[in-house]
């Protein structure tokens, strides 16, 4: 297949919040992202994270009022995916924390996948599941893999992990000819 803009991964979503405060504590405690540092010259409120191989960078609205309301919990609306280990686990924790949520199953070739779907603070959807469980087969028939073997993150993981592992603490200004990974501030890792 071919790649005309020769893209290699996706780097990050963003998403306007009512209170980046609160979509901070949401990523970082409930789904494990880990806080960077923004560029300093930033000249509006906003936060940035990363984990699980992509960023999510937090936008504070300028007008928190006139954002639209959060609809109901709809498994077919706009989302992004996270998998997991445990989707009891998953579970348990939305309903220690009072997050509602829907349950889902897709079933194919005697293959189910679990899901469980919920808002951000933001109403942003959010799909939890055991998607490895489902292979990936191109259109063609080709089987491609299954989500955990079909990682093109496999490089840059490990060094996420090792350098919130050692609590990394590097500036941009401090170490320009570093690769893009020792960019990144971790807070409080």
């Amino acid at each position: 297949m071919e790649n005309p803009l020769r893209i290699t991964s996706l780097n990050h979503i963003s998403i306007v919040c009512r209170s980046v405060e609160k979509s901070l504590d949401f990523y970082q405690n409930l789904l494990g992202f880990i806080p960077i540092r923004r560029p300093r010259s930033f000249d509006f409120d906003g936060a940035w994270l990363f984990n699980h191989g992509m960023g999510i960078h937090l936008l504070q609205s300028e007008d928190p009022g006139s954002m639209p309301p959060i609809s109901e919990i709809n498994p077919k609306d706009n989302h992004i995916s996270f998998q997991c280990e445990s989707m009891a686990n998953v579970e348990k924790r939305l309903k220690e924390i009072n997050i509602e949520y829907v349950k889902g199953r897709v079933e194919e070739g005697g293959i189910a996948v679990d899901q469980i779907f919920f808002h951000d603070p933001d109403g942003l959807m959010i799909e939890i599941c055991d998607c490895d469980n489902l292979p990936m087969v191109t259109l063609g028939g080709e089987y491609v893999g299954s989500c955990s073997r079909t990682n093109c993150n496999v490089q840059i993981q490990p060094q996420i992990q090792q350098a919130a592992m050692m609590n990394c603490q590097r500036s941009v200004a401090s170490r320009p000819s570093m690769p893009s990974m020792d960019y990144l501030l971790f807070l409080g890792a």
